[in-house]
């Protein structure tokens, strides 16, 4: 793309790449200078232009500027920012139906399902938390909503490779940066909103907010799909200028669960589907997974793909990796590995192990809590586990520059009558919990998931993931075939 196509007066340069970092190589790039919470990019034009920057898009002032170098100042760089994203890959999303999911918890699983179910019809990519997927590509995540030139690269390379629609995951963090601001949606689906990221939110007002600011934005031609049973699930669509479609299961809602029996290995109920009733029967077990799955059909049926194409495919679904993993490698006890990181999260889970485990038996958890993010949810985590659990194991969960034994103390002052140990690393606790274990007992692994890294004092340190660590460790110690393991293979 030449540069004066996008700025008038400007020289006729290629444009190969679009930065916000400075520290990244990017020859022949527009730099533009984010404010971000910390950084302020404006100090750091000089280190763009030596990476590579041959156009400066910013808003205040600029003492010096390198003659060599075009200089263009607008009243808001995000703004910027976004429309030439979007005009220099060729407005990826306008080329595909996209899906956007945001909420507390849930968004992963959410998206991963609208893209299981609709592959089959129309070529489907995904991207969010656990990964970036399309056709035969599979890439390691960025952020849980990449930055603004990385997501509509993403998007680009989707259309590129033939896909016709997008599952996006949909961050508050993301909406608040405004990451998304320049992609066009059709649908914008709301799981749940409950205490989480209030390190950078502040009040659940603000939290609040980022996220309706999604629905607020969506084109009238849009739909708005809505959990009714969350105290916040109408409010976030009231100002909303697209087309609201309604999922529970307490509360009547377009897409209402009834009859609901929940098993250990599945699910079976009666979909409502406006004058329409169905039967289902899905491999997903717990009552917030049947939430997920009402998210998914409703999102997708409300966009014309038939019920007689969705119904099928509910009973079929491959274990989503730390997502309410069972770990099975012959053991007589329930291992599963579930991201669950917040308040909401974590006691969904731990009732989902109460329901599967006989009142003689031991619900075992281990689970930590971020360091540097929202301290006040750690005693709220300790609390919870001392209504479902039996034993409780805290361990590290990427603890940063605090002490894992710190973290751990803030959650047990929630503990009141459970007993608990701190193992400070994970990898042990993980193996704690497997040897502990007795026929019938259920193990519960939070806050990781398939993460394969771990944050530590100095960044960011390879970890094998909770769900390999598990089932590494059930073959050592429970059946005894297994080798040394290296916890940072």
């Amino acid at each position: 793309m030449k540069l004066n196509s996008i700025f008038e007066n400007a020289p006729e340069l290629e444009i190969q790449g679009l930065m916000s970092d400075s520290r990244k190589r990017r020859p022949n790039s527009i730099f533009f200078c984010v404010k971000g919470m910390m950084n302020d990019g404006h100090r750091f034009i000089d280190q763009a232009i030596k990476n590579g920057a041959v156009c400066i898009v910013y808003s205040d002032p600029i003492e010096t500027m390198d003659p060599t170098v075009t200089y263009v100042r607008v009243k808001d760089v995000l703004t910027a920012y976004n429309q030439i994203a979007n005009l220099f890959y060729d407005r990826p999303s306008d080329k595909l139906v996209l899906f956007g999911v945001t909420g507390t918890n849930g968004k992963s699983s959410v998206a991963s399902l609208i893209k299981n179910i609709l592959n089959d019809s129309i070529p489907t990519g995904y991207v969010g938390t656990i990964s970036i997927e399309y056709g035969n590509v599979k890439l390691p995540p960025l952020l849980t909503t990449p930055e603004i030139d990385d997501l509509h690269g993403v998007l680009h390379d989707m259309v590129d490779a033939g896909m016709k629609a997008c599952a996006l995951e949909v961050s508050s963090i993301g909406l608040e940066q405004r990451r998304v601001d320049t992609i066009d949606f059709d649908v914008a689906i709301f799981t749940n909103l409950t205490h989480d990221h209030l390190d950078y939110h502040g009040t659940m007002e603000n939290y609040f907010a980022a996220k309706k600011s999604f629905f607020d934005k969506i084109k009238p031609s849009a739909f708005a799909v809505t959990n009714s049973d969350d105290p916040y699930g109408l409010a976030i669509v009231e100002d909303t200028k697209g087309k609201v479609i309604t999922y529970g299961i307490k509360n009547p809602a377009d897409y209402q669960a009834v009859d609901i029996q929940i098993l250990r290995n599945g699910t079976i109920f009666t979909l409502k589907c406006f004058d329409e009733e169905y039967r289902v029967e899905t491999n997903l077990v717990a009552t917030f997974n049947i939430y997920n799955l009402l998210a998914a059909i409703a999102a997708l049926h409300s966009k014309g793909l038939a019920m007689e194409s969705i119904l099928p495919k509910l009973n079929r679904f491959e274990q989503i990796e730390g997502r309410m993993e069972r770990i099975d490698e012959g053991q007589p006890y329930n291992v599963i590995v579930d991201f669950a990181h917040t308040p909401d999260g974590i006691m969904q889970v731990m009732e989902y192990g109460a329901r599967i485990t006989p009142k003689e038996n031991r619900i075992i958890a281990v689970f930590g809590s971020a360091g540097k993010r929202d301290i006040k949810k750690r005693p709220i985590f300790g609390e919870i586990a001392d209504k479902y659990c039996d034993m409780i194991i805290l361990t590290e969960d990427d603890p940063r520059d605090e002490r894992v034994y710190d973290i751990a103390q803030e959650i047990a002052s929630g503990i009141k009558k459970t007993n608990y140990i701190i193992i400070e690393s994970r990898f042990d606790a993980i193996r704690q919990a497997i040897e502990m274990a007795n026929e019938n007992d259920t193990i519960l692994i939070l806050g990781k998931g398939d993460e394969i890294f771990m944050y530590g004092e100095f960044g960011r340190e390879p970890y094998l993931g909770d769900h390999r660590v598990a089932r590494e460790m059930i073959r050592k110690y429970y059946l005894n075939k297994g080798e040394n393991i290296d916890e940072t293979e």
